[in-house]
């Protein structure tokens, strides 16, 4: 749009408030984290370890992204940068919901775990392909339409929202893929979140 703007004010900030202000980010992503993965294991129990690796590898790759572009081109974590990781933790996280949901409700309908995966994954990744690149289509648009602090925040949204599609494909269906040849999880087990409680099976007792 053919707008003009007026710098209304400049803030220089000091190395001491600078690293303070990216130390408390970062605690506010790791507590961010911790309260995802809590959520993860209490409510899918078993299920949620799949959840817990994935998140590691996703911030193992996250980092290394980092560490990459630092060296590449320079690229610098800022404040705003944190911000757009510790959104990508819901939509990574969201990104699970989905394909367990669809796992248990392929279960819930009489399905074997086995078979349960498969279909429930056809079902899931649709929804996960389209969300995750409502996400980048947002995060490229901010990018370059914006300025200062809000492009370090869609830059970094953007590419933690790729690195949970790699993540999903390449490690969570897999792993999950595995999973479903225990007897842990293929019996329903009460710690496997894959229990008659767990789904909400309510089993009739004849008189």
């Amino acid at each position: 749009l053919p707008l003009a703007f007026d710098r209304g004010e400049v803030q220089q900030v000091s190395p001491t408030l600078g690293k303070d202000q990216l130390n408390a980010g970062l605690l506010a992503g790791a507590i961010g984290l911790g309260l995802v993965l809590i959520y993860s294991l209490f409510f899918y129990r078993g299920l949620g370890l799949v959840s817990v690796g994935s998140l590691v590898i996703a911030g193992l790759l996250t980092m290394l992204s980092f560490l990459v572009l630092g060296k590449s081109i320079g690229f610098t974590l800022t404040l705003a940068g944190i911000a757009g990781a510790i959104v990508s933790i819901g939509i990574t996280a969201d990104s699970f919901i989905v394909f367990f949901e669809r796992l248990r409700d392929e279960v819930r309908e009489g399905k074997s775990l086995r078979s349960a995966v498969e279909s429930g994954w056809k079902r899931a990744r649709h929804t996960i392909i389209v969300a995750d690149f409502v996400s980048i289509i947002a995060a490229v648009l901010l990018y370059f339409f914006a300025v200062g602090g809000v492009r370090g925040f869609a830059f970094t949204l953007g590419l933690t929202t790729f690195v949970d599609l790699l993540v999903v494909f390449i490690f969570t269906k897999p792993l999950v893929t595995l999973l479903a040849r225990l007897n842990f999880y293929s019996s329903g087990g009460p710690l496997s979140g894959l229990s008659p409680k767990s789904l909400g099976i309510v089993e009739k007792v004849e008189e």
